[in-house]
């Protein structure tokens, strides 16, 4: 029996194309506990994300937390829902379908796809997808702009578990970063200077990250680095002082030490010294979703104003933006570069069929 799965009818001299799979975390497909358990059964059985040994964490995952978080997660959720949808998945839809548009006025007609890590559309299907749609070279692109094990090395991961399972794979080229790339640092002072403009600019810019524990940054993980990286650059593009700026990091889980200083607790202590007003920015998020719309926008909000704050601005993801779409432009084209990004012009297929039938009646 082949370890393979069948795969589409091969022909010789079939026109090839270039490709662009844009990778996103994922969300759940409605915001219900039973989507909720499914999504998280997935995220969290991933071990790049919890690295603790699989048979104690089974235990735990399914024994209580797929007992009693889903239907906690499924109520954060709801209050971030629109009528089209989970944010994170409209946004990751329409940057892919701006990209496509963005490339090909470019000079660069590929194909561009969108994917999640966990949830649909996977990773494999979308592959599986770009394959039948004559896609030879596929580059991976995850948006997220700092490389951290738990989430692009996991992305690497799912492509490499499709690729143990196709025969003719294809070539593949992978973004490991761009939290230092020109492009995406402009696009962020875009959104932080718009938002001034409208609103005028707050006492503290307050920079919040999305949290790993502390232990991957002794372990070799860069992403803390990265992240740091990031906030400098945009701080300099910005003409801000350290008094005039924060970094933090967001979202813990569990008991273990995490990257600090923690979100929350900054926001409170900046409240109880007399800050009137915090403007916050996720610049690790390229898309709004549950971590800033909920837990940024609602939670850290709340924390902040009960703790004697006055006024909290939360200023959006890159989403979007054409500055970002640009960005996402450029890094692709650079990724992208020594690749043929047009089909085969039509002699050379009938060049190529010519010597495939040649080889055929020789065998």
């Amino acid at each position: 029996m082949s370890f393979f799965p069948p795969e589409p009818a091969y022909a010789h001299g079939a026109p090839t194309r270039t490709a662009v799979l844009l990778c996103n975390l994922g969300t759940p497909d409605a915001p219900t506990p039973a989507a909720l358990r499914r999504y998280l059964g997935q995220f969290l059985a991933d071990h790049r994300v919890v690295e603790i040994p699989q048979p104690l964490w089974w235990l735990i995952l399914h024994g209580v937390i797929l007992r009693t978080r889903p239907a906690k997660s499924a109520a954060k959720y709801r209050s971030i829902w629109t009528p089209e949808g989970s944010p994170l998945a409209v946004w990751t839809e329409k940057q892919a379908k701006l990209l496509l548009g963005w490339l090909g006025e470019a000079g660069a007609p590929v194909l561009v796809r969108h994917a999640m890590r966990y949830g649909n559309p996977s990773i494999a299907s979308q592959l599986d997808t770009l394959k039948l749609e004559g896609a030879t070279r596929i580059l991976i692109l995850p948006l997220y702009p700092q490389y951290s094990a738990t989430t692009t090395a996991s992305v690497f991961d799912a492509v490499y578990t499709w690729a143990a399972r196709t025969r003719a794979i294809p070539e593949l080229r992978f973004v490991n970063h761009y939290h230092d790339h020109p492009g995406y640092i402009d696009a962020l002072a875009k959104k932080v200077l718009a938002h001034w403009q409208q609103h005028g600019q707050g006492e503290q810019l307050v920079m919040s990250f999305h949290g790993v524990p502390e232990r991957t940054l002794h372990l070799g993980d860069p992403y803390h680095c990265e992240a740091r990286k990031t906030a400098r650059l945009l701080g300099e593009r910005l003409g801000l002082n350290d008094t005039q700026m924060r970094v933090t990091f967001q979202s813990r889980f569990g008991k273990a030490k995490w990257l600090q200083p923690y979100t929350e607790p900054t926001l409170i202590e900046l409240a109880r010294a007399g800050v009137r007003r915090v403007d916050v920015i996720c610049p690790g998020f390229t898309s709004d979703c549950l971590e800033t719309l909920e837990e940024i926008n609602q939670e850290a909000r709340e924390a902040f104003l009960r703790a004697g704050g006055e006024q909290f601005h939360y200023i959006e993801c890159l989403n979007d933006s054409p500055a970002w779409i640009t960005a996402l432009s450029d890094i692709a084209q650079q990724h992208l570069a020594g690749w043929p990004l047009q089909s085969a012009n039509p002699g050379l297929r009938e060049a190529s069929r010519e010597r495939a039938q040649t080889c055929g009646a020789r065998n």
